[in-house]
């Protein structure tokens, strides 16, 4: 492949290096004691603190369902014609969340990127905990939850069949599909890391918790053929999922007849910004974890940096369509089309619709300058204003869209209810309980593919230290 190689004015080639994927000059043993000390190690205060804040939360949510069986999803704050609000918001924001994961691992697995390696295993268990977090609402949204397996394509007792026509029922498929091979992959990655916390256990209840889960797992060729294929089919099996998940998500509006709604721009739209939230949720555990536990020489200011040029590429896809749903509703000649954004923008909502505009579009640029993609407290700060944004996004589309629609006598104004906010805080409280459990008892980065990326693991001595070795840039 030739490549334009800009040159100073003498004629000299001048080169950049870029910031390495692993810092210091790290050895096998040395990434194995890092990454095992976290699981190894003694619970840290903060983890505690951190993990009774993740409990209450998950208390609420407890209380918060607790009531909603009891008393009936009235409690949540839907009316007339609102009748979807907070909790398929909460849905979608959910799924969304997760989609990094998945193509932090599959695609970039299939591209051969190397500088996934130190925050795939966190990204995929993020996304199993995103996907649980979803589930909380269509399975209480059924009311009665001891029949929420109706969702599922099955005949009952009173042998109704589930609606095939309903993208509702697409999303069962959907979501229990990319469950399913998100866990399986998550878990196939950990098998050989499982094997060395086996063999590194120092307690007999250790030694057979990993031992079982490790599978028997001996290290030999035979076993490293097999793993790699199972990686890579899984890997081939994820990928679709990045695309197809919140395309069918974004059915659940796209087949309905609703202005705002009604729309072909959806799929594409609705995955570029669940790859946006997904990708600002990991920058901001990331930060977290690599300070918590001093793994900056694993998670590296280039991993957070590559990941905040994604933010910046998705937010500007965002912002595009933003402008086109504009455009599609003006050129479309559909009256009811057109006053579903005006009313967006400038109706009772606006509030809601700028907030997702500052957040999405205008904030997500400041990643344009470096200084500001490299900076630790920069990086965190937006990625909260992200995912702030892309809570918003949701609502303003489904809530908006409800609220006014093609009789004036029949528009209304959703007001959430308390239950709203605590069953949403709750979820919170679900998703960083199963995250901080995982990242005490569960190697949090990939043992076995940090050491492939290591200068000393290439049989050809080509130094990989430095990913994708170095750049050439006029001086």
């Amino acid at each position: 492949m030739s490549a334009f190689i800009p040159r100073d004015v003498d004629n000299t080639l001048t080169t950049v290096e870029r910031p390495p994927l692993i810092l210091g000059k790290q050895s096998f043993n040395a990434i194995t004691e890092s990454v095992s000390d976290v699981v190894e190690g003694k619970t840290k205060r903060g983890w505690l603190v951190f993990f009774a804040l993740a409990l209450f939360g998950l208390m609420i949510l407890g209380a918060s369902l607790s009531d909603l069986v009891g008393v009936g999803i009235g409690e949540w704050g839907l009316n007339h014609p609102v009748g979807w609000a907070w909790d398929i918001t909460g849905f979608v924001f959910w799924i969304g969340i997760g989609h990094a994961g998945t193509l932090i691992s599959a695609i970039l697995f299939l591209f051969r990127q190397k500088w996934r390696t130190s925050i795939n295993r966190a990204a995929e268990a993020m996304t199993l905990f995103a996907v649980a977090a979803a589930l909380i609402y269509p399975g209480f949204h059924v009311g009665r939850i001891w029949l929420a397996y109706w969702l599922l394509p099955i005949p009952n007792q009173m042998a109704i069949w589930p609606n095939f026509k309903s993208p509702l029922l697409w999303d069962v498929f959907a979501v229990s599909t990319y469950g399913t091979v998100s866990a399986l992959f998550w878990f196939v990655g950990l098998v050989p890391d499982l094997a060395t916390l086996r063999d590194r256990a120092t307690t007999k209840s250790r030694r057979i918790a990993y031992g079982i889960f490790a599978m028997g797992w001996r290290g030999s060729h035979r076993h490293w053929l097999n793993y790699e294929k199972a990686y890579m089919i899984l890997a081939g099996l994820s990928t679709p999922l990045v695309l197809s998940v919140h395309t069918i998500v974004s059915f659940d509006f796209a087949t309905s007849i609703m202005p705002g709604w009604h729309t072909t721009i959806f799929p594409p739209y609705f995955v570029a910004g669940a790859v946006f939230s997904g990708f600002a949720m990991v920058v901001s555990l990331m930060v977290l974890v690599r300070k918590a536990y001093g793994l900056e020489h694993l998670i590296t200011l280039r991993h957070l940096e590559n990941m905040n040029k994604i933010i910046l590429a998705t937010g500007s896809m965002v912002g595009y369509a933003y402008a086109m749903e504009f455009f599609i509703a003006w050129y479309s000649g559909n009256v009811y089309e057109r006053y579903a954004f005006i009313n967006r923008a400038f109706g009772p909502y606006a509030w809601a619709y700028w907030t997702m505009v500052s957040c999405n579009v205008i904030t997500p640029q400041l990643f344009w300058f470096r200084k500001i993609r490299t900076s630790i407290p920069a990086m965190f700060a937006l990625s909260i204003f992200v995912n702030i944004g892309m809570w918003f996004e949701r609502f303003v589309i489904i809530v908006t869209s409800l609220h006014r629609d093609y009789l004036p006598s029949s528009w209304g104004y959703f007001r959430p209810q308390i239950v709203d906010i605590t069953t949403f805080i709750g979820t919170f409280g679900l998703f960083f309980t199963l995250f901080l459990v995982f990242i005490r008892f569960l190697p949090g980065i990939a043992i076995s593919e940090v050491k492939g990326v290591l200068p000393i693991a290439d049989p050809h001595g080509h130094d990989d230290h430095h990913g994708d070795e170095k750049e050439v840039a006029h001086g």
